[in-house]
Parts: C-alpha cells; sequence; structure tokens
C-alpha cells in the first residue's frame, strides 16, 4: 500500500487518512521528508542569482511540506496515544530530527542569502508579513547559531542531538512510572467522598490494568490530584500525595534525576556556545520578556504576596482542621473552608457539570455568541483514536475554518496534563486549511454513566479550547506564521482569556444544569463562587510560582554551576528557600523530577509564560467588561487584532492597538488577591 503521508489528504480540510495510517509508515515518511526538503534548500543555495524574496523566501516557506505532514500526525500520535512502537520510533528519530533542524538552521549560504534581504529589507517594496518573516526568520537563524565557524556548529550540532534524546526519554520516563505509582485502592468505603463517576473511573481503570478487584488512582501531571479534595481518608489521600512526588525519583530505569542534571548542563554550555551567560537568557532574548532580569522582576512582586496569602489561608484550615496542615490535607480542608466561609462545595458542583452539555451549551455556546462560529459534529470522518470526536467549524456566514477534534478521556497510553495539537495550519502559501486537536484527561466512567467534570477540569476544558480558538482563527499567508506560531510568552494570553466565559450569566446559566432534575445551577451558587474566587489563591499562585522559579534556577546557571549540582533534591530545596516559597505544606506545582513542561514540553526557562500572559489576560477580561462583555463587535475586535493575526505580527504591538495602551498589572494583582 502507498504511504498515505507521500500526497496531501483528499479527505475534507486535508484531515490525515487515520483508517489508513500504520505504524509502520512514520518512519518511510520522515526519512523521506528529511531528504525531501534537504534537496529543496540546496536549491534554494545553489542559484547563483543575488537572492529576492521570491527566490529566498518563498521556496523556503513551501519546503518541507511531507515532512511536516508526517511529523505532526506522529507526534499527536505519540503524546495522545503511544505505543511500544512510537516509543522506539521517537527515541531514534529525536537526535536525527535534531540534526537535520541543524542542517537548515545553521546552512550557512542560506543564512547569508536571509541576512542579505535582513539588510536591504526595508528597500524591496515588501509588505510588512514579509518584512516581519524576514526579520523572524533571520533572528531565529541568528540565535540557533548560524553565525558560528564550522567547529563551533558541530559541538552545537552534538549538544542539540543529545538534548533531544534526554528530552525525549524524561518524557517516557515520566509516563512508564506514572502509570506504574497508580495508587491501588482495595475498598470502596476507602473512596468515601468521590462520586459514582469517579468511583466506577477508578473500577475501570482497575480491571483495564488486569486487576481483579479494587480500584485504581491514575495519577494527573501536577503534584496535586483532584480527588485530593474529596476524599474523606487521610491515608489514601497521603498515598496519591505520596506517589505523585515520588515520580522519577525511585532508581531503576524511569528514574530522571540524572536526566534532567544532564539537560540542565548541556543546555548551559549551548548557551555559552551561542555567546549567552545561561540557558534561560538565550530562551528570553527571543520573547517578548527578553531577559531573565525583567522575568525576575515580576516574579519577585508577586512571590512574597502569595506566600503570605498562602500562610494566612493555611491558618484558616488549621484552625478548623484542628491540627497541622500537610500537603495531602491542603485540598480537603481548603474545600471545607470554601464550604464554611462562602458555601460552596466545589464537589457538589460536579452533578452540573455534565461533560457533553459543558461542550456543547458552554464552550461551543460561548464560541458561537463571541464569533458567531458554529459546531457540526462529522461521524463520517475517522480521528486517530476511537474516543476521538471530530467537528466542523464555520464562520457565521457558513464558510468554511476548519476541524476541531476533541479527546477527551485519559488513558495509559496518554500523556498527562491537557493540550492543543495543529494537525494542519492554515495559510495562503500551500492552500492548507486548519485542524487543530484538544487533549484532555478526564478519567472515563462506565459505559451508560454520565461523565461528570470537576470545576478545575471545566476551567480546562475553556482554557485549551481558547488554543483551539486561535489556532482555527488564524489567517496568514505564509506558513512560517501559522496558528499559535507566536512568543512562547504570549501563546498562553488568548488561551486564558477564554476561561472568562466559564462562569459568564448568559454561558453557565446554560450549561450548568443538574444532569438527573434538570434544574440549573442556583443563581446563589455562583453569586458565592465569585465571591470565593480568591479564596485558595495564596496556594494556586504560590505552587505555581514555586514551579517557575525553579525552572528559572535551574536555567539560570553557568555552564560551572550547573556542572556542580549533584543532588536534584537538595537544589530544588535550596532554590524555593531563597524565594521564600519553602513551604511543606505547599509544594511546587511540578517537582523537578515531573516537571515535562521544562524538561521535555518545550516551555524551558519559560514557564513564567503563564502569568507573565496573564497580565494580558486579566487586562483584556476587564476592556471586555468595560466595553459590554459577551457581543460580537468585542469578539470581533478581538479576533481581527489577537486571534486572527497569527504569528505574522509583533504582539505586543498588536496587543497595542487591541487595547489602544500597554498592559497593566492592577488587574491580576486584584484577580490573584494580591493586593494589600
Amino acid at each position: 500500500m502507498t504511504n498515505p503521508f507521500f500526497a496531501p489528504s483528499t479527505l475534507p480540510y486535508q484531515l490525515p487518512p487515520f483508517a489508513e495510517i500504520e505504524e509502520t509508515h512514520y518512519a518511510e515518511a520522515i526519512e523521506a521528508g528529511m531528504a525531501e526538503q534537504l534537496r529543496e534548500v540546496a536549491a534554494i543555495t545553489a542559484q547563483p542569482e543575488a537572492p529576492t524574496f521570491d527566490n529566498t523566501m518563498m521556496p523556503l516557506e513551501s519546503s518541507g511540506q511531507l515532512l511536516m505532514r508526517v511529523l505532526r500526525v506522529f507526534y499527536n500520535q505519540s503524546s495522545a496515544d503511544s505505543s511500544d512502537a512510537t516509543n522506539a520510533l521517537e527515541e531514534e528519530f529525536a537526535p536525527r530530527l535534531s540534526a537535520h533542524e541543524d542542517a537548515l538552521t545553521l546552512d550557512t549560504a542560506l543564512y547569508a542569502r536571509i541576512a542579505t534581504l535582513h539588510e536591504q529589507r526595508n528597500d524591496l517594496g515588501l509588505s510588512d508579513e514579509q518584512r516581519y518573516l524576514i526579520e523572524r526568520h533571520h533572528t531565529r537563524m541568528t540565535l540557533a547559531g548560524a553565525g558560528l565557524d564550522d567547529e563551533q556548529k558541530a559541538r552545537l550540532g552534538t549538544l542539540n542531538a543529545r538534548l533531544s534524546t534526554l528530552t525525549t526519554q524524561f518524557e517516557k520516563n515520566l509516563l512508564a512510572d506514572t502509570n506504574a505509582l497508580a495508587v491501588h485502592v482495595a475498598t470502596r468505603e476507602e473512596l468515601d467522598g468521590l462520586s459514582e463517576g469517579e468511583i466506577s473511573a477508578a473500577a475501570a481503570a482497575a480491571r483495564d490494568r488486569g486487576l481483579e478487584s479494587g480500584y485504581l488512582i491514575t495519577l494527573v501531571l501536577p503534584t496535586g490530584h483532584p480527588y485530593l479534595s474529596s476524599l474523606t481518608n487521610r491515608d489514601v489521600r497521603d498515598r496519591i500525595m505520596q506517589a505523585s512526588r515520588a515520580r522519577g525519583t525511585r532508581g531503576g530505569a524511569h528514574d530522571n534525576r540524572a536526566v534532567l542534571l544532564e539537560i540542565v548542563r548541556l543546555r548551559a554550555q549551548r548557551a555559552r556556545l551561542l555567546g549567552f551567560d545561561s540557558h534561560a537568557a538565550f530562551v528570553a532574548a527571543d520573547q517578548t520578556a527578553k531577559t531573565p532580569e525583567n522575568i525576575a522582576a515580576m516574579l519577585s512582586t508577586l512571590a512574597p504576596a502569595a506566600a503570605r496569602n498562602a500562610r494566612a489561608e493555611q491558618a484558616k484550615l488549621e484552625a478548623l482542621a484542628g491540627r497541622p496542615i500537610e500537603a495531602h490535607d491542603w485540598p480537603y480542608w481548603s474545600e471545607k473552608v470554601r464550604a464554611a466561609e462562602f458555601d460552596v462545595d466545589t464537589a457538589a458542583l460536579r452533578p452540573y457539570f455534565e461533560a457533553e452539555r459543558v461542550l456543547q451549551r458552554g464552550v461551543f455556546a460561548a464560541a458561537t455568541a463571541v464569533y458567531g462560529i458554529t459546531f457540526t459534529e462529522r461521524d463520517d470522518l475517522v480521528g486517530y483514536h476511537p474516543d476521538v470526536r471530530i467537528f466542523e467549524v464555520r464562520n457565521e456566514d457558513g464558510t468554511e475554518l476548519g476541524l476541531y477534534l476533541l479527546d477527551l478521556y485519559t488513558r495509559d497510553s496518554k500523556r498527562g496534563g491537557a493540550w492543543m495539537n495543529e494537525l494542519i495550519g492554515q495559510n495562503e502559501l500551500l492552500d492548507h486549511p486548519t485542524i487543530v486537536v484538544n487533549n484532555l484527561n478526564v478519567p472515563q466512567p462506565a459505559a451508560g454513566e454520565p461523565t461528570l467534570l470537576t470545576f478545575d477540569e471545566v476551567s480546562t476544558f475553556f482554557h485549551e479550547f481558547g488554543h483551539a480558538l486561535h489556532g482555527l482563527f488564524a489567517h496568514v499567508t505564509y506558513p512560517h506564521f501559522t496558528g499559535t506560531s507566536v512568543y512562547r510568552d504570549f501563546v498562553e494570553f488568548p488561551s486564558q482569556v477564554n476561561e472568562m466565559w466559564m462562569l459568564w450569566p448568559e454561558i453557565v446559566n446554560d450549561y450548568a444544569v443538574h444532569h438527573i432534575t434538570g434544574e440549573p445551577i442556583p443563581a446563589e451558587t455562583l453569586d458565592r463562587i465569585r465571591a470565593s474566587e480568591t479564596w485558595g489563591e495564596g496556594f494556586a499562585t504560590s505552587e505555581y510560582l514555586a514551579a517557575t522559579l525553579l525552572d528559572q534556577a535551574w536555567h539560570r546557571l553557568s555552564p560551572e554551576e550547573a556542572e556542580s549540582v549533584t543532588d536534584v533534591a537538595a537544589f530544588e530545596a535550596d532554590a524555593l528557600a531563597r524565594v521564600g516559597l519553602d513551604n511543606p505544606a505547599v509544594p511546587t506545582r511540578y517537582s523537578s523530577t515531573y516537571f515535562a513542561h521544562t524538561f521535555s514540553g518545550g516551555y524551558d526557562a519559560g514557564y513564567y509564560s503563564y502569568i507573565w500572559s496573564e497580565v494580558l489576560d486579566a487586562d483584556t477580561v476587564e476592556w471586555f467588561r468595560e466595553n459590554g462583555g459577551l457581543t460580537r463587535a468585542n469578539g470581533d475586535r478581538f479576533r481581527q487584532h489577537i486571534l486572527g493575526i497569527g504569528g505574522m505580527r509583533d504582539p505586543l504591538e498588536a496587543y497595542r492597538e487591541f487595547r489602544g495602551r500597554d498592559a497593566v498589572i492592577e488587574p491580576l494583582l486584584t484577580r490573584r488577591g494580591l493586593t494589600e
């Protein structure tokens, strides 16, 4: 059978033909795709003519189509539904794909042509998008090391190849240890406090693992687990917390300590080779933050207030519990305080958050109200897994926008967390449509039982759908700018804004309906939820900032400093103590050995992005409220200036045009309860 990746798909929207794709197709297509792209770039640099936009940038942007087709499908598969075969392929190809990327970004002849165009860019009669495209390629190649000599490039290639292998190994170790540390509970009584759906999911997970009895609680990516807030059995809560924090530290094949230490050392060495003091400086140079010092200045204003608020919250918890609070106690007693002071029990809200209604009458309905788009399920199209659902998305006038794939449920083959992938990114040059995927990790109840989401899972759903909207709305000419191809410390901004619709009256009153009685969530309950929004922000901000500052601490090391670190736990403890976030009852959201964002997920020295973007988010939410909230006019403006431009403009310039000024931090401080 012909390899299905060798030609563009003929399915609607060029949806990959998942029914035809076999694991054996990946290696062949990746090999052919790398070879094809090298030939395409060689043809550019072999031209005797002086560089022009048409003979250099256009063919460069058109190159690598086969490789992109296969890699987007492969990486989605390896994260959402991996197997021994895909794991082996990823480990095999990681260093080779790194070397391929180096062959392109470090190509001396290609860099020379782009450098010439960069010098002449203001005199060539180019559009703003074309000029910016040249600037972005030039910056990317310069920072990647295209200006190094041959010996330095060889060293850089060795570092990049090894790092690609290590980050892949970190992710595979984490998935394996996360699965291995799932907590087996013998009796139903030990699960007191969980809903019927949660208990059903735990029973199903145990059967899926071949266990004849009991219940299995699978771990989530962060340190904390959603069940900690409702389980009444303190020993079970403690077992879950201990299992979560043990990941990657138990010795054996899946221990991540040596892996992450080598990653840190090699990143520091690479940064120096590229002319930077640290990996954090290297990363920040091509972000809106620009320097680690700017990042530190912001974080240092937040950490003391967050730690202070967390201590105040802890005092309330201990007063109610009548004893000192440990990490596994915090979520449980925090909910007790929320119930006592605000009469809000988030666990009791689950019957109002039936997943299908949240999707149709919440997530989709908000997008229709704000942007006019509509969703139609395409049962005739096949996804990469039986759980995947496919929706066609159209603009208000009926024109096609793209496909949205939803993969809601957790499984052992899926990595933890929630995320958005692009299978195809819109661009006019190649006449590509848009296909985006949202992956979540919601426990799947037994057949016939409803899927009831937690409050946090609903928030995550709206957040990840914000990324999907960003990918769907971006309309650009060139592939380099497609979808969410923006600065990493800007990419979370649109998704965070979309969370606002979760509790917007016109939306929540329609989707938050009791799945049995059909009664809408009481208005007074919503009022109490809104009144309690800053409760727990001391803990939430502290655990997030702890992870952020830990990420920065690892990546601000010089090569010599990185070499001297041999004890991961000691380094982590010292880093958190230095910023006053070493409260044992408030563990960091991610400890180093399972910090996938920074050691395998592309957020290295960039986990600060979430709160950096939240400044823009909180400022934007204030703008929506000041201008009438959920209206089509507001949606059109946000789409025009932010969501629709992809990466083809400087994001902060675009924000100024949208808002009429730079963002201010005060709305964020108010939201998180960090004002005095």
